[in-house]
């Protein structure tokens, strides 16, 4: 029976060439979420006037919830919770649970419109008579095969539904009334810890 010896210098060339793999590897994903991030910020910012991301607004009871994005546009104000959910989407109205399929799993995750009224009421509080909507923003890895529930919007329909803002608007006495809800909507705000979520 013979040893087969390995030439120590093999084995470093080996773990180096993993290591970099690995570090390349980490590197695409990480420039691919940052992209992701700097599109969708994009994509907001043509639907907004103005736009803030990953904060907290006071919930009227002494605490704050997470927001992931709020956008004033010409009907007011818009609370955006974003969901990156790849696979096919079951979900319903009256359904406590949403299911995903795809890549060979099966997983549930709560009903996020009950969250979504909560943040929506928060805002309300703090914006007197402006009209405040919420959605549900779902990225384009997912989909929902047996139709979408209320207020769920995906990625590539949000220019459909709230449509690229004439920055002219801004400066008319009928939008003035909006303004001064967001400027002081905006002096309540908090920074959020939470991940942002890229769709």
């Amino acid at each position: 029976m013979s040893n087969l010896a390995i030439d120590p210098q093999w084995i470093g060339i080996g773990a180096l060439a993993v290591l970099l793999a690995a570090a390349a590897y980490w590197g695409v994903r990480a420039y691919q979420r940052r992209a992701r991030r700097r599109a969708l910020l994009t994509r907001l910012g043509r639907v907004a006037f103005e736009a803030v991301h990953q904060i907290l607004v006071p919930d009227g009871m002494g605490g704050f919830i997470h927001i992931d994005h709020l956008l004033l546009t010409p009907r007011g104000v818009l609370v955006l919770d974003t969901r990156r959910v790849a696979g096919l989407i079951f979900g319903g109205d009256q359904m406590s649970d949403w299911t995903v399929m795809g890549r060979g799993r099966r997983y549930t995750f709560d009903n996020p419109q009950p969250a979504l009224y909560d943040r929506i009421a928060a805002v309300k509080a703090l914006t007197g008579e402006v009209p405040v909507e919420g959605r549900l923003l779902f990225s384009n890895v997912g989909k929902f095969t047996k139709g979408k529930p209320k207020w769920v919007l995906m990625l590539d329909g949000i220019e459909v539904e709230f449509p690229v803002v004439d920055r002219g608007m801004k400066s008319s006495p009928a939008f003035a009334s909006y303004g001064d809800a967001w400027s002081r909507l905006v002096a309540q705000l908090r920074p959020s810890p939470h991940l942002f979520t890229n769709l």
